[in-house]
């Protein structure tokens, strides 16, 4: 297995550029690409009608159905959601999503009261605890939509949080979710600003980082967007040849088929021959170049090792015969890689400019435009959710009556009875 300490020391020659440009740069410094006041605004949010609760009230009337084995409606859960008033209730209501998942009306959390506890998380400084809750969302419930998952990017981004802001892209690429261009443009650019932090990486943050960087990027053609394919495909490459295929797709949204070094090759391939003005960047070229150069190195060593008699290393009972094969195709992708890299340079489709720089430039270009029509169609969601809610709200009110009515005859039929004895 490559040492991790092989992808910190590449990331730090690969993006000490990046890192220069952004110190030196007055317009980076007020961090104008990232969401506008008017994306983060609460006023529409809090705009909604009133239901005020007695958060201990409520919390008492949902402890006594779960103890009589009854199912809690959606709508108390939204109620309690939609009533925290402090940090504090913040841990309660927590407590009550987690007892909700785990009962029979586990099905029917709504997706007001999911967006509505991210924005209480951060409106009371629980953003950990929003975190948290995105990352077990099996146990909780919580499955955002790509709008509220920017807010929770965002927040992180800008405290300066990029670790955080990749641990919430990383669920996002878990769910699938980055239909919306804004979620692409803010997911790169978190990923960029994490990478450019040179941070340790282990084989499982590797294989997390390749994936979200190869899935956020994967309907953009531009030169940012073919670096990040490169470099994405080039990480799971490296899992792939280190701990065999179904320690990459184990878990992920990505093919099981072999060969992602092969991809990354592609990728290239493709840039190569395409005709317009695409081009991939030095810095993630050179950290492919490195990241082969390294694995052929220690897949040298391996066998050197095994012909001088040494203590054969227990080998990973996932890696077959084909994972085998892929491995020794190690020497072609390296001869490949510099062949294609050279074809880059004579046709000057090497972009100067590093990976930070890039998404960077991207997010500053082109988030404000990929707001508008994600604020557009947040507010027709939010009539919806109100819609919706008031229905559910008017047929509980019905529910209600009925039974009221149905006890109320019951009571005039046993006193009749009694009446008649």
């Amino acid at each position: 297995m490559v040492n991790s300490k092989m992808a910190a020391s590449l990331w730090k020659r690969c993006v000490t550029a990046a890192v220069k440009v952004k110190c030196s740069s007055p317009s980076l410094s007020v961090r104008r690409w990232l969401l506008s006041a008017a994306y983060t605004d609460t006023q529409l949010w809090e705009a909604r009608v009133k239901d005020p609760q007695n958060l201990a009230v409520l919390a008492s009337t949902m402890d006594r159905t779960y103890d009589r084995n009854l199912p809690v409606s959606s709508l108390a859960m939204s109620r309690f959601v939609d009533n925290i008033s402090s940090r504090e209730e913040v841990d309660q209501a927590e407590y009550y999503l987690y007892k909700f998942r785990h009962s029979p009306n586990c099905w029917y959390l709504r997706d007001w009261t999911i967006h509505g506890w991210i924005r209480q998380c951060l409106k009371y400084g629980a953003r950990d605890k929003a975190l948290h809750t995105v990352k077990n969302k099996v146990q909780y419930g919580i499955f955002p939509d790509d709008f509220t998952f920017n807010l929770l990017i965002d927040s992180f981004i800008k405290d300066g949080d990029f670790k955080g802001a990749c641990s919430t892209v990383e669920e996002l690429m878990l769910q699938e979710a980055f239909d919306l261009p804004s979620t692409q443009i803010l997911s790169m650019y978190a990923l960029g600003c994490y990478l450019a932090t040179r941070p340790q990486l282990t084989v499982l943050q590797e294989h997390s980082l390749g994936a979200s960087l190869l899935i956020s990027s994967i309907n953009q053609g531009t030169t940012v967007g073919v670096s990040a394919q490169l470099l994405g495909n080039a990480l799971l490459g490296k899992v792939e040849l280190s701990n065999g295929i179904h320690a990459v797709f184990k878990g992920m949204p990505l093919s099981w088929e072999r060969g992602y070094l092969a991809r990354a090759l592609a990728v290239m391939e493709g840039v190569v021959a395409a005709s317009g003005d695409v081009k991939l960047c030095k810095d993630s070229l050179d950290y492919v170049n490195h990241l082969l150069e390294e694995l052929s190195s220690a897949s040298d060593t391996e066998s050197s090792g095994e012909e001088s008699g040494g203590e054969e290393e227990k080998k990973d009972n996932s890696v077959d015969e084909d994972d085998e094969a892929e491995k020794a195709k190690l020497p072609q992708y390296l001869s490949r890689f510099k062949e294609l890299s050279r074809q880059l340079e004579d046709q000057n489709k090497v972009e100067s400019a590093s990976f930070q720089s890039l998404v960077t430039a991207l997010a500053q270009q082109n988030l404000a435009a990929a707001e508008k029509p994600d604020l557009e169609k947040y507010k027709v969601r939010v009539q919806a959710w109100e819609a919706e809610k008031i229905l559910l709200v008017q047929r509980e009110k019905e529910m209600r009556e009925k039974a009221e009515q149905e006890r109320q005859e019951k009571l005039a039929a046993r006193a009749a009875a009694a009446q008649q004895m």
